[in-house]
């Protein structure tokens, strides 16, 4: 089985190849971007040489037809784009742009060449947005109200997604993930952003002074290895076109995640100071979501305890 895992290096991208080099006769296909090939190797050096590397800029049509002739992947994973909601707000354009024609291209590639693999798009429970208590916990059908660029540019990816399976039969599988963490998490992204700060007080005796954004949001943590688990059995039983969300089922504030790091510090009273800077212009205040069917299509569930992600997270940045 050939597979295609777009933005290989990313998070999620190097725990699901790892995890797929555990299926039997799986040859593995990666898009690097051209100009990042050097430092993005560097991310995944231990797997690296089991994995056929493809530069490739998907923003670019011709680009992503050599890259889908010389691959003829079987299943697709596509995680490739601009993921981060603060930037997305400093740079609506570069991440409307990257993330809807990227996939647009890589839909109208696999028609010009006949292709018919099993795409999965990675989509996000920050699709739903501005919530109602009543609407609580998320289910897939709840009205989407997106609050950043970012959730608006994964709307469109996946009402692409559903148009594509509908006027072309493209098997697309949608998938609404909430919160991935663990170890490799990207340094601007929340909990690593904490990890990172933690670990730099602990190593270098500088002023025990943390700096945070909205410390009241609630969020609905999952660990990254339990989440490619479940990439995988979207690719292998889930419906095409329908939209499943995929998480937890508990919600958890971003204040709680901050002391449960500080507790397993070396260093004790570290202080907590808000920074203006790291507040978004609009934030949702909880992400909280329902994933039984996805559940109950896959059978999949969470299996790492949420102490252990951080556990791991902390090392992860400690090494």
């Amino acid at each position: 089985m050939k597979i295609l895992i777009t933005g290989i290096t990313g998070f999620v991208g190097f725990h699901l190849a790892e995890y797929c080099f555990k299926k039997p006769n799986v040859k593995i296909y990666g898009t690097i971007l051209p100009r990042h090939f050097k430092d993005e190797l560097k991310k995944i050096e231990y797997i690296k040489n089991k994995i056929e590397f493809l530069k490739c800029d998907l923003t670019q049509k011709n680009s992503v037809n050599r890259i889908l002739k010389e691959s003829k992947p079987d299943k697709i994973f596509h995680l490739a784009g601009q993921s981060q909601v603060s930037l997305s707000f400093q740079s609506p354009e570069e991440t409307l742009f990257s993330n809807i024609i990227s996939e647009l291209n890589i839909f109208e590639g696999i028609r010009e060449i006949g292709l018919n693999p099993v795409i999965v798009i990675a989509c996000s429970s920050e699709e739903y947005g501005l919530t109602f208590k009543n609407e609580l916990p998320m289910k897939e059908g709840n009205p989407l109200r997106p609050l950043s660029p970012y959730a608006v540019s994964k709307i469109a990816q996946e009402l692409l997604a559903f148009q594509y399976f509908k006027s072309y039969g493209l098997k697309t599988v949608l998938t609404r993930f909430f919160s991935i963490e663990g170890p490799g998490r990207g340094k601007d992204f929340v909990t690593s952003v904490f990890a990172r700060q933690i670990v730099e007080i602990e190593k270098s005796g500088k002023k025990p002074v943390i700096y945070t954004g909205n410390l009241d949001a609630k969020r609905d943590f999952t660990d990254v290895r339990d989440m490619v688990r479940a990439y995988w059995l979207a690719s292998e039983k889930c419906k095409f076109g329908e939209p499943y969300n995929v998480c937890s089922e508990k919600a958890r504030s971003i204040k709680s995640v901050l002391s449960l790091l500080l507790s397993k510090s070396k260093i004790k009273n570290i202080e907590i100071r808000q920074d203006p800077k790291k507040m978004r212009p609009s934030d949702v205040p909880i992400i909280w979501g329902d994933c039984s069917k996805f559940r109950k299509q896959t059978g999949w569930k969470p299996e790492i305890p949420f102490e252990k992600t951080m556990e791991d997270l902390l090392n992860y940045w400690r090494k």
